[in-house]
This record gives structure tokens, sequence and C-alpha cells, in this order.
């Protein structure tokens, strides 16, 4: 059993421990409250971009040629190229927030070579680096502080390698907030756009100009979307800002869960700490109590044998 000293050291140690997980509560509870301000302040960005990219999805023409639209349906899906942006933190204690992203993403490995990884946070770093698998790109500061010009930079980078076709998939693995406490992982293609199966019924309504050899058609009086000079030049316009949008949106998101994540762990570890204090303390109450009852044992029996030989 445990001396008196050895377990008190135990009792300080938990409650020093104690201390800074409730430090950290408070931390991550500060900036839980900044970071759902921030995605409140994002969020309808993020769904407008989302909405009016499907929108214009909706009534692009079916001959339409473009480097996002392209499918290479003629490769199959096992060999296409895919680039992962997968978005993890730059510390741990956060629960399994890192562990939830970090083994989604290694378990789309089926073939190592054909999938590249661009990293977010410094955890995910160290996670893949240990594993020996390689990184393609990774992004500092952008876990822990997450802005649009960030995410300009990880998408220019995405689509530079996109439209030079080293990529043919593009997808961003992240964490969002599924309710008031709850998040979940989640996988979302970027690039090849997605084109709406309402498109055939949509393109008898559209109206497309064209400025190429001054001349202008019309597909029928009924004006829903004008696309000038083409279709294709209109998604070159907006895609890559729609796609740092989308990118920003993410990263935001994920940092809202990480806070999420690290104030129910820490709360979590201050409740398991009192338990434990608590646990300790009976202890050395009960350890104490019969370290008393040895001594008067003791000190009856010692009169006892004074008085037998008196």
């Amino acid at each position: 059993m445990p001396s008196l000293n050895e377990i008190k050291d135990r009792i300080e140690s938990v409650k020093e421990t104690r201390k800074i997980t409730n430090a950290m509560y408070m931390i991550s509870s500060n900036k839980l409250r900044q970071a759902k301000k921030m995605l409140a302040e994002t969020e309808p960005y993020f769904f407008a971009t989302q909405k009016e990219l499907a929108r214009i999805m909706k009534y692009i023409p079916k001959d339409t040629e473009n480097v996002y639209l392209n499918t290479y349906s003629e490769i199959a899906p096992e060999d296409r190229r895919k680039g992962y942006i997968v978005v993890s933190d730059d510390k741990g204690l956060a629960g399994a927030y890192n562990h939830n992203v970090l083994a989604l993403a290694e378990s789309m490995i089926p073939d190592p070579g054909t999938e590249y990884f661009y990293v977010v946070g410094e955890v995910g770093r160290q996670y893949f680096k240990s594993r020996g698998i390689e990184i393609d790109g990774d992004f500092q500061y952008a876990a822990q502080k997450p802005t649009i010009s960030l995410a300009r930079s990880i998408a220019y980078r995405l689509l530079e390698h996109y439209e030079k076709r080293q990529l043919e998939e593009v997808y961003i693995i992240y964490t969002a907030m599924k309710g008031p406490l709850s998040t979940e992982v989640k996988v979302d293609r970027l690039l090849p756009l997605k084109i709406s199966y309402e498109r055939e019924e949509a393109e008898s309504r559209v109206v497309i100009e064209s400025d190429e050899d001054g001349k202008k058609g019309k597909s029928n009086m009924e004006t829903l979307l004008l696309m000038d000079p083409s279709p294709s030049a209109v998604l070159d316009n907006i895609v890559p800002p729609c796609v740092s949008g989308l990118i920003y949106g993410a990263l935001v998101e994920s940092f809202c869960s990480a806070q999420n994540s690290r104030m129910l762990a820490m709360d979590a570890a201050n409740k398991n700490a009192s338990e434990i204090v608590k646990e300790l303390e009976r202890t050395y109450n009960r350890t104490r109590q019969a370290g008393i009852t040895q001594e008067i044992t003791e000190v009856v029996g010692g009169s006892r044998k004074r008085e037998r030989k008196k």
C-alpha cells in the first residue's frame, strides 16, 4: 500500500493537472465562441457560393468543353490521380478530432502513388510523415487562423495542378459542425464540377450569347441565365473564387469543430481529475485512519505489556 506522503503527492499532482486542463477548457470555450461567430458570418457566403455554383451548373450546355467539367471517363476511377486537402489541427488534446480526419484520409489510399495529399495542420503533417506517406503540400497557420487569403493560396496550388492535369479529381476532407456540440468528418469533391441532371431540361430555356466572330445567338426569347462571352469563359472566371470560398468555409468549419472537440475533451478531463482526487482523498483518509488505529493498538499493547511486568 502506498504511504501517506505518496498519496498526498499524487493528489497534488492531479490537482495541478486539473488546473492546466481547466485553463485549456476556458481558453477553448473562448475560442469556440469566436469560432462560432466566425462560422455564423461565413456560412451565408459558404452556402451562397454552393447555391450559385449549383445554379450555374444547372444551365451549362451539354456540349461545353472546359477543364473544370472534364470527368476523365476514359480513365478507370481507381487509376485517376486524386488530390486530397486534409484539414487537421496544429495541436492535440482535442479528443478524437484529429484521429477521425486522419484515419479517414489514410483509408482512402488503396493504391499509394495515385493519391496526393495537401495537409493543413501540424498534427496531420507529422502523422503522414511518421507513416512514410509523401505530402505534396502543407500549409502552416491555416488551421488556427483560417483566412480567405490562405484559402486562396491552397486553391491556387490545387487548381494549378488540376489545370496541368497532374490531378484528375480534387477532394477536401474536413470536420463540420453537425449540431451545437457534435461534429462529423466529411469528404466533399471540389473538382471536376458536378453537372446537374436537370441541365438537359434547363438547356432548352437558357439564353447563350457569344461575341466570337461578332455573332450573337439565342436559343429562344426566354431569358433565365445569360453567359457572356461563353459558358466556358464564365466557368474559367467563377470556379477559382468559388473553390477558394468552399475551402475557406471548410477551414472555418474545421476550426470551430476543433475548438468544440478540445473544449469537450478538457471538460471530460476536469471531471475525471475531480473523480480521481476524490478517490485518492478517500484512500488517504482510510490509510491515515488505519495508521492511527495501528498506533493506538501498539500503544495499548505496550501499556498492557508494562502492566503485566509490574
